[in-house]
């Protein structure tokens, strides 16, 4: 096999290039984030069909580490680590949901939900985790002194630094706004042994502290502005493609907090166009929640200006994020992919997911406002009904088991949970039974579910 080559460099084109082995973040010249790029030239060797065919021929087996759906694209990700020190729970490969009956709903035939979450840690993170903390462990095998790896979070980038690090035994340390993440998601690192620290902020305060302790490289961070993490989600984009027997979706909509995901995404098919394997671009659909929503506000102002902001609280937790780090590469991904940038609000994300749980899912609130955005461009016209669409759940929905209590139970404050369903108390009778049960068969027969 040719020997490909992997190094950082300047997002915004200064000269410089840095090895993946060195602890650096920003450009020295201009502070602007780093990415990873490849040898392009050397990997057009191999035609699009030739990648097509490895990589078909690494999925479903056990062969290390190429039964991972990050690792069988080794050669996009990082070809120069040794196989020895990758860290990985054969993550990625999650199921391309066909969401038959929630399509028909919205007047759609070709719908499909990339279920993400059904990962180890129960979320789309464990795919840029594996690649960041098999990094650090080469470069602490090669006699880097780093004493541990540290991440600001709400709770999904803390759960998957925390378990990949248990697994590959390095300490971790994970920083939590308080009384902002869910309990499921704060005892994951819990039970995985990180040091976990509540600060009394938000996700933004977390990540200001996170970046002013690991400025002595002595702790690791892993946060999305190191782009490693970004080298294992964009394998989402090919998996997905993979998955269409290489076929490109017309539409993929993707929620959106810190921005690194949606950079991801493109990054993913832009390596694809380059390389022969696809001939053609999705669109790319940036979904916010109202309360969190700066991109958003930035996108109706055609990018002028982008402007930091306080967010609010959002049942979407992961992503209330008002100054996210990735923005300018968001906002390169967007205006390279005939971007739209779409809002949801409490009730409407809320209303979206408990609506997809109506037809099978068990979707997160994240995917809930990716949803939302889906259902408003349906309406709209943005998104037609002969467009192949791909929505992507970015966690699992048992993650966030509180938001799914309160729903039913008309308990969220400022939601009118038109889809809850609340258990029935009855007493130990057949003939009561019956007589609820007539009831309810009447009552979902007419809702408009039952398509």
């Amino acid at each position: 096999m040719a020997e490909y080559k992997a190094y950082f460099r300047c997002i915004d084109g200064c000269k410089g290039e840095y090895p993946l082995d060195e602890i650096i973040y920003r450009c020295p010249s201009c502070g602007s984030l780093l990415e990873v790029h490849h040898d392009i030239d050397r990997l057009s060797k191999k035609s699009g069909k030739e990648w097509r065919d490895l990589f078909s021929t690494r999925s479903g087996t056990t062969g290390w580490p190429y039964g991972s759906g990050v690792w069988r694209h080794k050669e996009w990700i990082n070809p120069g680590i040794h196989d020895d020190n990758i860290v990985s729970m054969f993550e990625g490969n999650s199921n391309l949901f066909w969401a038959k009956r929630f399509g028909k709903m919205i007047g759609m035939d070709d719908l499909w939900v990339k279920t993400c979450g059904n990962t180890h840690t129960g979320s789309f993170k464990d795919l840029g985790m594996t690649v960041l903390v098999s990094q650090v462990n080469e470069m602490i095998a090669n006699g880097k002194p780093i004493k541990a790896v540290a991440c600001a979070s709400t709770g999904d980038t803390s759960a998957a630094l925390a378990a990949y690090c248990a697994y590959a035994g390095i300490p971790s340390i994970v920083f939590l706004p308080s009384n902002k993440i869910s309990i499921a998601q704060l005892v994951q690192p819990m039970s995985n042994g990180s040091i976990v620290l509540s600060l009394d902020t938000d996700f933004d305060g977390c990540m200001r502290i996170v970046q002013e302790i690991t400025k002595d490289n002595s702790i690791y961070l892993a946060n999305s502005m190191n782009s490693l993490r970004i080298e294992g989600q964009k394998t989402i984009s090919a998996e997905i493609v993979q998955q269409f027997d290489w076929d490109v979706p017309d539409v993929i909509v993707i929620p959106g907090g810190n921005l690194g995901n949606v950079s991801a995404l493109a990054s993913g098919f832009r390596m694809m166009l380059d390389l022969g394997v696809i001939t053609k671009k999705p669109r790319i659909v940036l979904a916010q929640a109202e309360h969190a929503n700066p991109l958003y506000t930035a996108y109706k102002n055609g990018y002028d200006t982008f402007k930091p902001m306080t967010p609010k609280k959002t049942l979407a937790s992961a992503i209330q994020i008002g100054d996210p780090v990735s923005v300018k590469k968001a906002i390169r991904a967007l205006q390279e992919f005939d971007g739209i940038v779409e809002q949801a609000s409490e009730e409407e994300l809320a209303d979206a997911s408990a609506l997809a749980d109506r037809t099978g899912m068990y979707t997160c609130p994240h995917t809930g406002v990716a949803l939302a955005a889906l259902l408003k461009l349906r309406e709209r016209g943005d998104i037609k009904p002969t467009d192949r669409t791909v929505v992507i759940s970015t966690a699992h929905g048992l993650k966030f088991s509180e938001f799914k209590v309160g729903y039913h139970e008309g308990t969220i404050q400022g939601v009118n949970s038109r889809f809850a369903n609340k258990p029935v108390t009855l007493p130990p009778d057949a003939d009561k039974v019956r007589e609820v049960l007539e009831r309810e068969f009447a009552s979902r027969k007419n809702d408009g579910l039952r398509k």
